[in-house]
């Protein structure tokens, strides 16, 4: 197993390219909504329900997280992205919406272009932060996941969003061929990917990514405050009538981001199977 090095000679290597992260123009995205990666599938109408526990005010707290693949799109930096709606709870109350957005290239590397995140304190509105590649100075895309995620690779920056947003998260392979269960199935051939952003550098996230479902497993090591910890528990693939109501909702995220005055709105563009 490959791991990042701890010390600071390596952590600082890991970051040397933070601030020269490829510009999404330089990319061909001819089909970009048919997100087809076999670890980072996204295809519209599915939902991914993760079940896992966060440290908060050191005791344990129920955290389940809900990801959905909409069917909208939206152009960001010239490339057509498809809309994920993510929601988060911490001991049953939502805490947090998310709207993220990718893209797929013509190599197969799944691209993150960009956010908008909400919090809310007792489901009452708190606030909201968005960065968008190419329309916020210095914000810049990143690979999500790679086409060919192989170990002994350098690690690759998943976007890069300046102060006062700080994202700076990288990625890199540690492990693959790997097996784990969670509650919704059993899987071989797991890849499995640490993240670690510049203002945590001893702070490792673990994701697992089965081939042909995507994530279905979250760890963490290192000095992680949150030592957040996720299952795959469900993954459905939603009806139109429920699909619709989730489009609206997204929507209504995004009427509240004013980042995106600078963007076309999303469009229902994409179709998801028809099923009763």
């Amino acid at each position: 197993m490959s791991r990042v090095n701890s010390s600071s000679r390596e952590k600082n290597v890991f970051f040397s390219s933070a601030l020269n992260t490829t510009r999404c123009p330089n990319i061909n995205f001819d089909r970009s909504t048919n997100i087809d990666n076999e670890w980072f599938p996204l295809k519209p109408g599915t939902r991914f329900v993760y079940e896992g526990f966060t440290v908060e005010d050191d005791k344990s707290v129920p955290h389940r997280v809900e990801f959905i693949v909409t069917d909208l799109t939206k152009v960001i930096n010239g490339a057509r992205t498809v809309v994920i709606f993510d929601r988060d709870y911490s001991a049953g109350k939502l805490v947090e919406s998310e709207l993220a957005f990718f893209a797929q290239d013509n190599d197969g590397n799944v691209w993150h272009l960009g956010q908008y995140r909400e919090t809310y304190d007792e489901l009452e509105f708190v606030g909201g932060r968005a960065w968008l590649a190419g329309n916020l100075e210095g914000a810049r895309a990143g690979i999500f996941m790679k086409a060919e995620p192989r170990l002994g690779t350098p690690s690759y920056s998943q976007w890069y969003a300046p102060p006062p947003f700080n994202w700076t998260d990288r990625a890199q392979v540690v492990q693959m061929g790997q097996k784990t269960s969670v509650p919704f199935g059993s899987y071989k051939d797991v890849l499995v990917t640490e993240e670690i952003n510049q203002e945590e550098l001893d702070a490792f996230q673990l994701k697992y990514y089965a081939r042909g479902v995507g994530n279905v497993r979250v760890g963490w090591r290192g000095s992680d405050e949150q030592q957040e910890t996720l299952k795959l528990v469900d993954f459905v693939q939603f009806s139109p009538k429920a699909l619709a109501e989730v489009h609206a909702e997204a929507l209504e995220l995004e009427k509240r981001a004013y980042v995106y005055g600078h963007t076309p709105p999303a469009e229902h563009t994409l179709g998801a199977n028809k099923t009763k």
